[in-house]
């Protein structure tokens, strides 16, 4: 009978850890959307200008070579920032974690392709996480009050690191979402877990971008 009650005991106690558990990953998840909400915008004509945009990378392509459309709409919000006139460049953060694989220079070629004068694009290639890309814009791109460019479920989670780095006056602009899709779900659900992670990074970890390295001098249009 112990042994039977320290089992139960047991079970009682993980199932409230758990339920603990859950309970702070979605008090978590509504945190950082009720605190970035007043900093997305989704028109690009209400968006405040900016020196630039710091468009963060994904891969372009999906299984089987078909493109990735929060991709493809990540670099047209980028595109509509530029003919716009709401920035005077653009920073392109993505993983650069080997030769065949390269999303900052696809997403500069895009970019370039879609109008936007390659002089005026500055290209980090060790955004391998976006608080790696965050961080890396102030310390290596001197970038203080920029636009984030990314999907609004990324933007929220982009904001709140941030903020939590000092950041005050960066703000986001939300490319075009894929909502009810098999692709938004999983995206939904990797979300989750990469706002835990984010919290842990920044609040407990101090977790540092994986490279630093020297300055770069961004080019603004005037």
């Amino acid at each position: 009978m112990k042994i039977l009650r320290f089992f139960l005991a047991l079970i009682k106690w993980l199932l409230i850890l758990a339920f603990l558990g859950l309970l702070s990953i979605f008090l978590l998840d509504l945190y950082m959307g009720y605190t970035a909400k007043e900093k997305i915008y989704t028109d690009v004509s209400k968006v405040p200008h900016r020196k630039a945009a710091l468009l963060l990378g994904t891969a372009k392509y999906v299984a089987k070579g078909k493109k990735n459309y929060f991709y493809v709409y990540r670099i047209r919000a980028a595109v509509a920032l530029w003919k716009a006139g709401k920035v005077g460049a653009i920073l392109v953060s993505g993983d650069n974690g080997s030769k065949y694989y390269n999303e900052t220079i696809r997403m500069e070629n895009d970019l370039i392709k879609a109008g936007v004068p390659k002089k005026y694009i500055a290209t980090d290639y060790a955004g391998f996480r976006t608080l790696d890309s965050i961080v890396r814009a102030e310390a290596l791109f001197d970038l203080k009050e920029y636009i984030i460019v990314s999907q609004r479920f990324h933007l929220e989670r982009a904001l709140f690191i941030a903020r939590a780095k000092g950041q005050k006056d960066v703000i986001g602009f939300a490319a075009k979402e894929m909502k009810g899709t098999k692709a938004a779900r999983k995206m939904a659900f990797r979300e989750y877990l990469a706002r835990v992670k984010a919290f842990l990074d920044v609040y407990i970890l101090n977790t540092q971008p994986k490279f630093y390295g020297e300055k770069v001098k961004v080019n603004y249009r005037k």
